[in-house]
C-alpha cells in the first residue's frame, strides 16, 4: 500500500521549479520539452491527508492495484465516518451545555422570585422552615444573596451608618498622618492596645486581595470602597485591628452589599465567638476549636484521621488559612459564595463540617501523600473544586458524635481547658 506523504509531495518541488524556469526561459512558439510534457500530464495537487488516499498516483508511477484502491476508498469513509461522530458528539455536547445552562438561568430566576416575594418580606417567620432551608442549602441567588447574608448575619452591634462614617473619617485621617514605619508595630500577634496602626498594612494587603479579578488593586472600581471598610474597621476595634484574611471577608461583602451595608456585616459577623477567637489569636480557644474538630474528624474518617495522626499533620496547618477568609481564597469565588450562604443559616458549625467535606472529597488522594505533600495540597486547593461534588461530600458529614452535636462537643472541651487532643471513640 502506498500513502504519499507531504514530503514525497515536497520532492517534486524541485522537477517542478526547474520546469518552470525553463518555460520561463523558453521563447515564444519553442516546442515543450518532455518535462514539460511529464509537468502538463501530472495533475496531483493532494490539498489533505484524505486527498492522498483518493488520488490517484502520477503517470510516472505505477497505479494503484483494484484492491489498494478499495482499501483506500474503505479508509476514506471510515475517516469520514469518524470526523462525523465527533462532530455530532460535539454538536450534542454544545446542546446540553445549553440547555444546562438555560435550566439554571431559569431555576436561579424562578429562586430569586420566591426569595423576593416570599420568604423576604416574611423572613423572620420563614427563615427557620424546612423549605427555605432548602433553598439555602440549593444556593442563594446572587441578586438577593446581599440582603440574605445581611438579614442572616444581623446587627447585634447596633452599628448605624452614622458610626460608619465617623469610623472612616477617623481612618482617613490616620492615613494621612501615619508614618510608614507604623507597620512594624502592627504585628497580628501583638497584644498592643491600639492597632490603629495596622491602616498601613492595610494598604500592603488589598493588592493581593482576588488579583486575578483586578477589580480590588490600585485603580480598580474597589480598591477605595475595600480600604475604606477596613480601615474604618481598624478604628472601630484597635483592639483587633487588621489581620491578614480580613480584606476577603470584606471583598466578598463588597461584592454583595453597598459600603455602609458591608461595613455593618463585617463587623457583625467577626464579632461571632469563632472569627473573633481565631482573630484575636486566643490561642486557647484556638486549640479548643482544633480538638472538637478532630473529635467528627475521627468519627467521620477514621482512616484519613488515622493517617494524618501518623504524620503528625495537626489542624492548625490548614485550617487556620481556611476559617481565618471563610475559604473565600482557597475555593473558587462562586463555590466560596455557596458556602457562605450555608454559613450564614448554620454559623460556625458548618466551617468545621466544609472542612470534613474537602477532607473526603479528596480522601483518596490524601491516604496516599506523606506530611509535605498534604500541607501543600491542602494550603492550596486544586483550582477547580467541584462544587457538586464537595456539597454531596458535606452532605454525608455527621455532626453528632455518641449523641453529642458539635457544640456540646465544644462546650465539654471549653470546659476542660487541659484537655487539647480529641476525645477517644473507645
Amino acid at each position: 500500500m502506498y500513502l504519499y506523504s507531504k514530503s514525497f509531495h515536497a520532492s517534486l518541488a524541485p522537477a517542478v521549479d526547474v520546469g518552470q524556469e525553463h518555460e520561463r526561459g523558453a521563447g515564444v512558439g519553442e516546442s515543450s520539452s518532455p518535462r514539460q510534457n511529464v509537468r502538463k500530464n501530472l495533475q496531483f495537487e493532494p490539498l489533505s491527508t484524505t486527498a492522498l488516499i483518493l488520488e490517484h498516483r502520477p503517470a510516472n508511477l505505477p497505479a494503484k492495484s483494484v484492491e489498494e484502491a478499495e482499501k483506500h476508498q474503505q479508509q476514506y469513509e471510515e475517516m469520514v465516518a469518524q470526523a462525523r461522530k465527533r462532530e455530532l458528539k460535539e454538536a450534542q455536547k454544545r446542546r446540553k451545555q445549553f440547555e444546562d445552562r438555560v435550566k439554571l438561568e431559569e431555576s436561579i430566576g424562578n429562586a430569586a422570585l420566591t426569595w423576593n416575594q416570599e420568604i423576604l418580606p416574611n423572613w423572620h417567620t420563614l427563615r427557620s422552615s424546612r423549605r427555605v432551608r432548602d433553598l439555602w442549602w440549593q444556593g442563594v441567588p446572587p441578586s438577593v444573596r446581599g440582603r440574605v447574608w445581611r438579614l442572616a448575619i444581623g446587627n447585634d452591634l447596633n452599628i448605624t451608618h452614622e458610626l460608619f462614617n465617623i469610623c472612616l473619617a477617623r481612618a482617613k485621617e490616620k492615613c494621612s498622618a501615619a508614618p510608614t514605619t507604623a507597620i512594624s508595630t502592627a504585628d497580628t500577634g501583638s497584644s498592643h492596645a491600639d492597632r490603629e496602626a495596622s491602616l498601613e498594612l492595610i494598604k500592603l494587603d488589598i493588592s493581593r486581595t482576588f488579583p486575578s479579578l483586578c477589580i480590588f488593586q490600585q485603580g480598580g472600581p474597589y480598591h477605595d470602597v475595600l480600604h475604606s471598610v477596613l480601615g474604618a474597621y481598624t478604628c472601630y476595634r484597635p483592639d483587633v485591628g487588621y489581620v491578614q484574611g480580613m480584606s476577603f471577608i470584606a471583598a466578598v461583602l463588597i461584592l454583595n452589599m453597598d459600603t455602609a451595608e458591608t461595613f455593618i456585616a463585617f463587623a457583625n459577623l467577626l464579632n461571632k465567638p469563632c472569627q473573633m477567637a481565631f482573630y484575636r489569636v486566643d490561642h486557647s480557644l484556638m486549640l479548643t476549636y482544633f480538638a472538637a474538630f478532630e473529635v467528627f474528624f475521627e468519627e467521620n474518617l477514621p482512616k484519613l484521621f488515622a493517617h494524618f495522626k501518623s504524620n503528625s499533620l495537626t489542624p492548625d496547618i490548614y485550617l487556620i488559612d481556611w476559617i481565618f477568609t471563610l475559604y473565600s481564597k482557597p475555593l473558587p469565588l462562586d463555590l466560596a459564595c455557596r458556602v457562605w450562604d450555608v454559613f450564614c443559616r448554620d454559623g460556625e458549625e458548618f466551617l468545621f463540617r466544609t472542612a470534613l467535606g474537602l477532607l473526603r472529597l479528596y480522601e483518596d488522594v490524601l491516604t496516599h501523600m506523606d506530611f509535605i505533600h498534604i500541607a501543600q495540597f491542602l494550603t492550596r486547593l486544586p483550582e477547580h473544586v467541584p462544587s457538586d461534588g464537595l456539597f454531596s461530600c458535606i452532605a454525608t458529614v455527621n455532626m453528632t458524635c455518641r449523641s453529642k452535636k458539635w457544640t456540646q462537643v465544644l462546650q465539654a472541651l471549653q470546659k476542660d481547658p487541659e484537655r487539647v487532643s480529641p476525645v477517644p471513640k473507645h
